[in-house]
């Protein structure tokens, strides 16, 4: 699943490297385009991928909170009032 954000992360890394060292580039030209070419467009893609997980997360914590008083409510060892 990360391959390619790991791949395209590669990429950015090596486009900045050869901003960094043309004779016209510099480096803070060469930060930016890791940053603005590499980092925020991975880390927003590998966010959205990540959404079904979290909400899959999210239910099961929701449920499991649901079950939670039930069991407590269902416990035979309880004297009744």
């Amino acid at each position: 699943m990360y391959i390619v954000p790991i791949a395209w992360l590669y990429v950015a890394l090596m486009m900045s490297v050869a901003e960094a060292t043309n004779t016209n580039g510099s480096i803070l030209g060469g930060i930016l385009t890791f940053i603005l070419y590499g980092i925020l467009p991975t880390s927003i893609i590998v966010y959205v991928m990540g959404a079904p997980n979290r909400k899959k997360a999210r239910l099961a914590a929701e449920k499991a909170e649901d079950r939670t008083p039930q069991l407590q409510n269902d416990d035979p060892t309880k004297p009744n009032p």
